[in-house]
C-alpha cells in the first residue's frame, strides 16, 4: 500500500479548517484508517470541530472491541457527534460548529467507507467513480431534477450542506462497501478540491502523474491555480502497491 496526503490553506482563507488522519498500519481492530474532515463554524470553531471530531473517531476506533468495520466506524462517528455537541453547548464561541467527515478502511480487496457531508471519496481506474454521495442542498436539487451538474457547480448555495457531525443529536451516516481491483487509486478529499477541480480534470491528473506524491501535489496546485477559494485536502491511497510513502 502506498499513500500520500496533503492539506493546504488555499488562496482566500485565513485559516485551515480541514483536518486529516492517515494510518497504513492497524488502528485498533481496523487494519488501516483514512479520514478527511472539513469544519464549519465561527472564528476557529470550524478548525476545532474537524480536528476534535477526527481525534475522537480515532480514539474510539482504538478502544473498540468490535470486529466489523462498519460497526466500528458508525459507533465512532456517533460518539464523536455526541461529544462535539456537548462542546458546542458548553462553549458559546463554539456554538453551531460542525464538520463533514469521510472515513475509509481497506480490508483485503474490500474498502469500507463512511460519509457525512460533502467531503468525497473517489475510486479511479480506467474511469473516475464518486463513491460517496454529497449531503448538500444542490445535490438534492440535482437528484430531484431541478438543475443539472453544470449548474450545480456554479450555484451560489453549493456550499450549504444538509448533514454534518455536530449538527443534530443523531447523525445520519452513509456507508459504502467497494470491491477494489489491482489498478485502483483511491482519493479522499474536501470540497475545496472538488469545487475548484472537476472530475474530468481529477481523472486526468491521476492518470498523468505517476506517484501518489505527484498526484496529490498536482491536485492541490491546480485547485489553487483555479482560485483556491477554500482549504484543500487530498489523500491518495494506492492499495496494492507495497512501497509506503506518506506525509
Amino acid at each position: 500500500m502506498k499513500t500520500f496526503s496533503m492539506t493546504d490553506i488555499g488562496v482566500s482563507r485565513e485559516m485551515n479548517q480541514d483536518y486529516l488522519f492517515t494510518s497504513d498500519t492497524a488502528v485498533g481492530n481496523l487494519p488501516n484508517l483514512y479520514i478527511v474532515a472539513d469544519g464549519m463554524g465561527g472564528h476557529k470553531a470550524g478548525e476545532y470541530a474537524s480536528r476534535y471530531t477526527t481525534e475522537r473517531v480515532v480514539a474510539y476506533v482504538l478502544r473498540s472491541k468490535d470486529s466489523e468495520p462498519v460497526t466500528i466506524l458508525k459507533e465512532a462517528i456517533q460518539k464523536a457527534n455526541e461529544l462535539l455537541l456537548i462542546e458546542s453547548k458548553e462553549d458559546e464561541s463554539k456554538h453551531g460548529m460542525g464538520t463533514t467527515i469521510v472515513c475509509a478502511t481497506i480490508v483485503g480487496n474490500k474498502m469500507f467507507v463512511a460519509n457525512v457531508g460533502d467531503s468525497r471519496l473517489y475510486v479511479i481506474s480506467d474511469q473516475i467513480r464518486q463513491i460517496t454521495r454529497d449531503h448538500s442542498l444542490v445535490e438534492e436539487m440535482v437528484r430531484m431534477g431541478e438543475m443539472d451538474r453544470k449548474e450545480a457547480r456554479q450555484h451560489p448555495d453549493k456550499n450549504i450542506i444538509t448533514r454534518a457531525v455536530g449538527a443534530t443529536e443523531n447523525v445520519d451516516v452513509d456507508f459504502f462497501e467497494v470491491d477494489l481491483a489491482e489498478e485502483d487509486t483511491v482519493l479522499l478529499c474536501s470540497d475545496g478540491l472538488t469545487n475548484m477541480v472537476d472530475d474530468a480534470s481529477i481523472f486526468r491528473i491521476i492518470k498523468e502523474q505517476k506517484t501518489a506524491e505527484d498526484q496529490v501535489s498536482e491536485l492541490v496546485r491546480t485547485a489553487n491555480e483555479n482560485g483556491g477559494r477554500d482549504n484543500i485536502t487530498a489523500v491518495i491511497i494506492r492499495p496494492f502497491i507495497d512501497e509506503v510513502k506518506a506525509c
